[in-house]
């Protein structure tokens, strides 16, 4: 089953037609209208869907309100430098060393440092 994600609208539009071409299915906050929606009501209109986040937004990081497992996963993109070269680098890295679909409910962080990967036990 190919994995299902959604990307937050603080990430380029670019990252969804990225996820795409490798074959997953990805769509935009943007193109829902879901665009300022809290992130609370965010997250579960998106587990709703059983869909994964991509975002960059780092409250989404912590793993006491997201515990892995607890969700259909959490793709977290940290730029150094913030721009679409930098974050379709960062979601080209995840494409690469991650299988969403074997990975489901985990929460991966990706940087320029590496790829952090939490599970649930």
């Amino acid at each position: 089953m190919t994995a299902r994600l959604k990307v937050d609208e603080d990430l380029p539009r670019e990252i969804a037609e990225l996820l795409n071409t490798h074959g997953y299915d990805a769509v935009t906050v943007r193109d829902q209208g879901w665009t300022g929606s809290a992130d609370d009501d965010l997250w579960q209109r998106i587990q709703k869907e059983g869909r994964w986040l991509v975002t960059a937004d780092k409250g989404f990081a912590d793993i006491r309100p997201y515990p892995p497992g607890t969700h259909a996963g959490l793709l977290l993109l940290r730029a150094d430098e913030e721009g679409l070269e930098e974050y379709l680098k960062l979601a080209a890295k995840a494409i690469e060393r991650s299988s969403f679909e074997e990975l489901s409910g985990a929460v991966i962080v990706v940087s320029d440092r590496g790829v952090r990967l939490r599970r649930s036990h």
